[in-house]
């Protein structure tokens, strides 16, 4: 095991039997092989794009795939064997596939001929070869950097792939592009140039899978629309739907439907109150809880059933609440029920066996809903505001919250900022300011939760909106942007927003450990990207540039 991919890595990589996350090296190794077969299947499925051949199920088994591959997703090993004996099958029907298109096979990288056994011993003795830091010794740390940046981002990207694929958004040449950059990597490019540059296409790939996102969320449930979500918990059964999915929170929703059953949202679910196709569900209670960092004391102290949709998963077995969580889609613990074909009954008899709230709690509500469509409805207000110096700097402060010390930066930059600016926010990072009475100006909230981490997309059509109709690019726009960095879909979105040249972002509390000193170098002189220090320090600096 050797895994730098998220910001709780331990310093130098995790390499132990488990690592912060709580995966175990055993899941840790297979996750690589399954992800060195997946560029094999990417490598036949690109060579056979490039004939006019392509085959619907390679493209929707791959973003879920390497979905399963996040942090803090899925850590069934039985789960991931399964993956890999699947991997095997599309690789040899990518391969199929390329052949009857007659596609060039010749030159074939090492991913689409190698063929690890199945069982537990042979996997452990093939992951040495699927591991891309093997080639450290060898091409040194800045081109493994570069090579790792173009993975994670990857991930980050099938994972928001496959958000929207389930509720049926799909795109042929989305899922080309995928393969294309997965066949690059496949090679173990070397060549620092190009690295950057196919960095920059996951970014613009990630640019329009968020967009496909966009249009799966606001087509399935309409667009977000603003709303006072209730923050405490009502007298009453409950279930508490974690992660993204929000067609698995439909589900829940729609299955419980006159049962007795209170419905709460958790984490980056929250959002999900503000979209008319769900918050017409008079039994969506509001949120319960924070960011996902806090689950293991948030689950823990509610009274009722659990399931968990997608990435975010902490360690169910500390605080004895096991017997009442359960996962579904990619995410997995061994001996945790997962829910097949979005058949939540067993939630919901284990709901019905629970305590539940003995009575209602004092309410707190906080507003949401601001998406692209909001904000991009009350455009010429806000223009008119910015024009008479009523708004004169907004603030994007948001992104993945983690536990390590530092994060209380997001906080305090937020709470910092002058009373004449806006503060856009999204992802769970906004659960660190989300609370607080910030005011308003004019009636407008000056905290604006946007969405969900993949709700970038609106942040950025509404600078984009924002900085055409003043006639100037977006990075003269007094816009400045603190952004949380954890994991994978954080680096995904990165990309985005460094592909749209968006610049002096300022990436923290700490910087991933695969952007070596020259990578960075790179990222610093391209783009000016500024690691946090200091909140004060780093407002000032801020508003001195706008």
């Amino acid at each position: 095991m050797y895994c730098v991919q998220c910001e709780q890595s331990n310093k130098g990589g995790c390499a132990v039997k488990v690592g912060s996350c709580g995966k175990t090296a055993v899941v840790a190794d297979k996750q690589d092989v399954l992800l060195r077969l997946m560029m094999g299947v990417s490598v036949y499925a690109d060579r056979a794009a490039a004939k006019g051949a392509r085959d619907a199920e390679i493209d929707a088994f791959t973003p879920h795939a390497w979905f399963t591959t996040l942090t803090n997703v899925n850590f069934d090993s039985t789960r991931f064997t399964g993956l890999i004996a699947r991997a095997l099958d599309m690789r040899a029907k990518a391969k199929a596939l390329a052949e009857s298109a007659g596609a060039d096979l010749d030159n074939l990288p090492e991913p689409a001929t190698w063929t690890p056994g199945l069982s537990d011993t042979a996997l452990a003795e093939a992951a040495p070869f699927a591991a891309i830091q093997r080639f450290m010794d060898r091409d040194g740390p800045s081109i493994v950097g570069l090579r790792n940046l173009i993975l994670y981002g990857l991930k980050g990207t099938a994972a928001y792939s496959e958000h929207a694929r389930v509720l049926g958004e799909e795109e042929a040449a989305v899922s080309a592009e995928f393969h294309r950059i997965s066949a690059f990597l496949a090679a173990d490019p070397s060549d620092v140039d190009a690295l950057v540059a196919e960095s920059l296409a996951v970014g613009a790939l990630n640019f329009k899978v968020m967009a496909m996102l966009d249009a799966a969320n606001t087509g399935r449930f309409g667009h977000p629309e603003v709303t006072q979500v209730r923050m405490t918990p009502r007298k009453g059964k409950a279930i508490l739907v974690s992660g993204h999915d929000l067609g698995d929170l439909l589900a829940v929703l729609e299955q419980t439907e006159g049962k007795g059953v209170d419905v709460y949202t958790h984490g980056e679910m929250l959002p999900a109150n503000a979209y008319p196709g769900l918050k017409k569900f008079a039994h969506l209670a509001g949120n319960y809880g924070g960011a996902w960092q806090d689950q293991q004391r948030d689950f823990d102290a509610f009274p009722g059933a659990i399931v968990m949709t997608s990435n975010c998963l902490i360690n169910p077995e500390i605080k004895g609440y096991a017997d009442r969580i359960f996962t579904a889609g990619p995410v997995g613990w061994n001996g945790i029920p997962h829910i097949e074909h979005e058949n939540f009954a067993p939630v919901i008899d284990c709901a019905l066996a629970q305590p539940g709230f003995p009575a209602d709690a004092d309410e707190m509500t906080i507003p949401i809903g601001f998406a692209r469509n909001t904000v991009m409805g009350v455009a010429d207000t806000l223009l008119g505001m910015i024009g008479k110096g009523e708004v004169k700097n907004l603030f994007l402060i948001g992104g993945c919250d983690g536990a390590r010390p530092g994060r209380n930066y997001f906080h305090d930059l937020a709470v910092a900022t002058p009373k004449d600016s806006l503060v856009l926010t999204l992802g769970c990072g906004k659960f660190r300011f989300n609370r607080e009475d910030m005011g308003d100006i004019n009636g407008i909230p000056r905290v604006l939760d946007i969405g969900q981490c993949n709700d970038a997309y609106s942040a950025i059509q509404i600078a984009v909106a924002v900085a055409d109709a003043l006639g100037v690019g977006v990075n003269d726009l007094p816009l400045h942007y603190a952004i949380s960095w954890f994991e994978q879909k954080a680096t995904a979105v990165l990309l985005t927003m460094l592909h749209l040249g968006i610049k002096r972002i300022h990436l923290g509390p700490t910087l991933p450990q695969f952007l070596t000193p020259e990578v960075l170098g790179v990222l610093v002189e391209k783009f000016d990207i500024r690691p946090t220090g200091d909140a004060q320090e780093d407002l000032q600096r801020m508003l001195e540039a706008a």
